[in-house]
């Protein structure tokens, strides 16, 4: 979230191979702290693009970076819906195993919507990095698309709080 930010700040006269080393090793540290798969995952993805940015000092590759971040969880998002149980599901049953069918069915829809959503803000981070300011493409990938996501958690639990009081009853 951070790097878009320190990007654009830095304008025009900052060095990409300085940022490429930077990311990378941030990305390489969260990954090691976070030890998990998926953060491992997005480490690869971000150093691969750090290692084009650096190679031939040029920023895009690190433009589009929250590209093929969200085009990756698109693909896990969608692989699930084909390959049950959807990534939702997956994360509900961690709190409700016995998730009743009206609770797996919301948890497919809300995959959808992520689905919706990564596809939309991709395609936005992707005109941003290839056809936008700086400043506009920071603004987008480090703070606008981070209070979607937010938006969209926080209506997706009103939704869920709605749903699960139905089926209680």
């Amino acid at each position: 979230m951070l790097f878009p930010i320190a990007f654009a700040l830095a304008g025009s006269g900052a060095r990409p191979r300085v940022f490429a080393s930077v990311l990378a090793i941030v990305l390489v540290v969260r990954a090691v702290v976070a030890a998990t798969r998926s953060a491992v995952a997005f480490a690869v993805l971000g150093v691969v693009l750090c290692v084009f940015a650096f190679a031939f000092d040029l920023s895009m590759p690190l433009k589009l970076y929250p590209v093929a971040v969200n085009a990756t969880l698109l693909a896990i998002f969608s692989w699930s819906l084909w390959n049950p149980p959807p990534v939702i599901e997956r994360l509900a049953r961690i709190r409700v195993p016995s998730l009743p069918p009206e609770g797996v069915e919301h948890t497919r829809r809300v995959t959808r919507v992520w689905c919706v959503f990564f596809a939309f803000n991709g395609t936005i981070a992707l005109w941003t990095a290839t056809a936008a300011s700086d400043r506009v493409w920071a603004l987008w990938n480090g703070a606008v698309s981070y209070v979607l996501m937010g938006a969209l958690l926080l209506g997706e639990w009103c939704v869920r709080q709605r749903v699960m009081s139905r089926h209680e009853h």
